[in-house]
């Protein structure tokens, strides 16, 4: 029990890692770097969520923000490749790390836009089910004023952006953003290129909708396709694809032992990891902290599975 409890809380303190890093940093000396990713297209870098930035005769649309005391650095940035301020703000979901700048974004006029879940959680407090942590409602100005239920499409920039959700992901909010003429994609934290990823199971994300939304867009995706991560560089659909292997080969594993009786202690015995930890164990997130997420959110699952078919079973019915 002590082993079980002493887990958690270490596992708590890897996914506060992001917003209590966030705190501790010196946003002072933070510095944000530009990328072109194609032509009208770049990528913004600092301390936080990768920003997705369209230029062009129309002005500037970003995809996410980061926080709000580096917003005046971003807009430097954005200065030097466009001359006009950011008109439109879409977030892929509510992460501080993602939706810190819209305050200031918005109360220069920008457009915020977001899923409805988004405008949903920012609106009002949020506690993290893991850690505890708690994150205070959003003042009006950060909030999205356009949202939409499953998908939108902005013409901007002689571009088609399309914008659409994905169902309980790495949070419940999620959504891809496409830039169908540069045939870019930005995929907020449904992709963490570099590192394992951080599933906010108390926002409503869950392993397999993560999934999900990874197997609905890869084959959208062809050989020329520049994907912006959430966190990490700007990659392909082969990084991606290798990216969906790892989850899928990790959270078969887990379930696998799950359904064979084995306690938690006994899966991260069995290493279900071992062979990604080297490419993908290095960030935040360490290989016992993502496999422990992993066996509770699919113990969870199959305990929900297993009461279903006792229901069932009890009054008759088939088996699903």
């Amino acid at each position: 029990m002590i082993r079980t409890l002493t887990r958690y809380a270490a596992l708590a303190a890897a996914f506060a890692a992001p917003c209590a890093l966030a705190q501790q940093q010196d946003m002072d000396k933070v510095e944000i770097g530009t990328e072109k990713v194609a032509d009208g297209i770049y990528m913004l870098t600092g301390f936080g969520g990768n920003i997705g930035v369209s230029v062009g005769a129309d002005g500037v649309a970003i995809v996410d923000d980061q926080f709000a005391p580096l917003v005046p650095k971003i807009q430097a940035a954005i200065a030097k490749l466009s001359p006009t301020p950011v008109q439109f703000v879409i977030n892929t979901h509510w992460h501080p790390d993602h939706t810190g700048g819209n305050e200031p974004f918005g109360a220069a006029g920008a457009v915020i836009v977001a899923h409805d879940n988004v405008y949903g959680r920012m609106s009002v407090e949020q506690v993290s089910g893991l850690s505890g942590r708690v994150t205070p409602a959003s003042p009006r100005a950060a909030l999205p004023v356009v949202t939409f239920p499953q998908a939108m499409r902005l013409r901007w920039n002689d571009e088609q952006i399309d914008v659409w959700h994905v169902d309980n992901a790495h949070t419940d909010g999620d959504a891809i953003v496409r830039f169908q003429k540069a045939n870019v994609v930005h995929l907020g934290d449904l992709y963490f290129q570099s590192f394992y990823p951080f599933i906010d199971t108390s926002s409503g994300g869950s392993v397999d909708g993560l999934v999900r939304a990874l197997d609905s867009v890869l084959p959208t995706l062809d050989a020329n396709t520049r994907i912006i991560p959430g966190h990490g560089a700007v990659t392909g659909k082969a990084g991606l694809e290798e990216y969906r292997t790892m989850i899928v080969t990790i959270r078969d594993r887990i379930a696998k032992l799950i359904a064979e009786g084995k306690s938690q202690d006994e899966v991260l015995a069995a290493a279900p990891s071992r062979e990604f930890d080297a490419r993908w164990g290095a960030g935040f997130i360490k290989p016992n902290d993502f496999v422990a997420r992993l066996y509770v959110d699919l113990k969870r699952k199959a305990a929900v599975a297993e009461a279903l078919r006792n229901r069932l079973a009890a009054a008759g019915a088939p088996q699903p």
